[in-house]
């Protein structure tokens, strides 16, 4: 190899070794910035359910109900009926909305009877909610389930003027919500709480629709067996709430029992039958005899 070319071959490789760092730190330059693919924006953080299974909301806290009155928290409560409760903000874009009508339609189709069975209660954890929003959007509500506004207490919209109460009965079920500062919207998830009648939580349904038997299983097992018919409550036997589905599923040692029974009671039966068919056999030979 000549000189000449020795010293282009020499130059080459220092560029090449001047080149990579400076392509290395442009690389590191220009790579997007932000959280990990698997980390959540710092908003999402926040937002969350803890369920809290039996525990008591305060039901002293004070709220302001959709006709502009006092409403406290008590109020919805009679100690017999359980409450499905519902936390969103009126002016929601798009998922609060989903979950009432999600709500409405299977208290609408589930065969029990709001105001008779159960009661339902919505609260706005908005500040700036007015009663009129409240009152507006029960109206619709109502109507969509055939059930126009009478003026009584059925499905109260509540308000929380300063938030705090509405903050307190949120942190009672569980429920955590977060302003998006981007937006101005909040942020929240999508549920359902389903209370006992004495206020304690009993059942929580995640979605924008809610299926009838698991609303329904719900609100009786809520109430203890206290509302709706028989089967309800035999249906209670053979299905447990699974909390990895999030859905009442088949119980296999309810159906192993319910089978026992129904065997044992044929086994009665017969053996009953048996019984009264030999005395019945013994009576006619003993007639028999005293005639001949």
């Amino acid at each position: 190899m000549t000189a000449a070319r020795r010293i282009a071959a020499l130059a080459s490789a220092l560029a090449l070794l001047v080149a990579a760092p400076a392509r290395a730190q442009f690389e590191r330059r220009e790579a997007p910035q932000g959280p990990p693919p698997d980390q959540q924006p710092g908003i999402l953080q926040d937002v969350r359910i803890d369920e809290r299974l039996g525990s008591q909301v305060p039901l002293d806290l004070r709220f302001t109900d959709w006709k502009g009155q006092p409403f406290r928290l008590g109020e919805a409560f009679d100690g017999r009926k359980p409450v499905v409760l519902t936390l969103v903000y009126y002016d929601c874009p798009m998922l609060c909305g989903l979950i009432l009508s999600g709500l409405a339609k299977t208290m609408r189709e589930n065969g029990l009877v709001l105001g008779k069975d159960y009661e339902a209660m919505t609260v706005s954890f908005e500040p700036k909610d007015k009663p009129a929003m409240g009152g507006e959007r029960r109206r619709g509500y109502l109507q969509s389930m055939g059930l126009p506004d009478q003026g009584n207490a059925l499905w109260p919209f509540l308000v929380s003027p300063d938030g705090a109460a509405a903050a307190a009965l949120a942190d009672a079920v569980g429920f955590h919500y977060a302003r998006d500062p981007a937006t101005g919207e909040w942020a929240h998830l999508a549920a359902v709480f389903v209370l006992t009648p004495d206020g304690k939580v009993s059942r929580y349904l995640y979605g924008i629709e809610f299926p009838d038997k698991d609303f329904r299983l719900a609100v009786v097992e809520a109430a203890g067996g206290r509302v709706g018919t028989s089967f309800d409550r035999l249906l209670l036997t053979c299905y447990r709430y699974d909390p990895a589905s999030r859905k009442y599923e088949p119980f296999a040692w309810g159906f192993v029992r319910i089978g026992a029974l129904l065997v044992l009671g044929a086994l009665t039966t017969l053996i009953v039958s048996l019984v009264v068919k030999e005395r019945r056999s013994a009576a006619a030979r003993q007639n028999a005899k005293g005639t001949a």
